[in-house]
């Protein structure tokens, strides 16, 4: 067996992540000027499987991932990420733990047996372990109060994502539920 092989199958429910994803499903639904503005996406993510990472008695296995993601039709990005989603198998927790360039930074987790096909995370600002942190102008005009993320590994060997991160906008009492979903195909292992 090879090294490979032994990280994918301690990676619990990530295992069949692992590999290049690539999808033009996606839609993102932001704050615009006049109210909500529906945008239209194509994506590729890039899952390394890595670890072990031991903390103490903690041993994680994960993947290494970045993505980006295109206005269908363009050429120029309008979202980049770069993280880790770690499978922590003692304590059946999935973690995902992400920045973006507009400088926001979110460590989410949820639970999820080893050969669960579909899984939560979660996170809130102010919280000292699932929590997000912001730049200050984003903290003050656009602030992250709390990111969901529900994913689904498919039958025919897609998978889906549903994320809904819930933004406090300056001047406005409620919230606004800044969404993106998309289904990816994979395209290499």
């Amino acid at each position: 067996m090879s090294e490979s092989d032994n990280i994918i199958e301690n990676l619990g429910p990530l295992a069949a992540l692992a590999g290049i994803w690539e999808g033009d499903q996606g839609i993102d639904v932001a704050p615009g000027k006049d109210g909500p503005v529906e945008s239209l996406y194509r994506e590729r993510i890039v899952f390394e499987p890595m670890g072990p990472v031991k903390n103490g008695i903690q041993e994680l296995y994960g993947l290494r991932y970045s993505t980006t993601a295109w206005p269908l039709n363009e050429d120029d990005p309008f979202h980049e990420e770069l993280g880790y989603w770690m499978w922590d198998a003692y304590a059946n927790q999935v973690m995902r733990c992400f920045m973006v360039p507009r400088v926001v930074t979110v460590n989410a987790i949820g639970t999820a047996a080893a050969n669960d096909k579909a899984f939560s995370l979660s996170a809130n600002a102010g919280s000292e372990i699932a929590g997000i942190l912001s730049n200050p102008f984003l903290d003050k005009a656009f602030k992250t109060v709390r990111y969901e993320l529900d994913v689904n590994i498919h039958d025919d060997g897609s998978f889906s994502y549903f994320e809904d991160t819930q933004l406090q906008v300056h001047g406005f009492e409620a919230l606004f539920h800044h969404t993106d979903k998309n289904r990816l195909q994979k395209v290499s292992d």
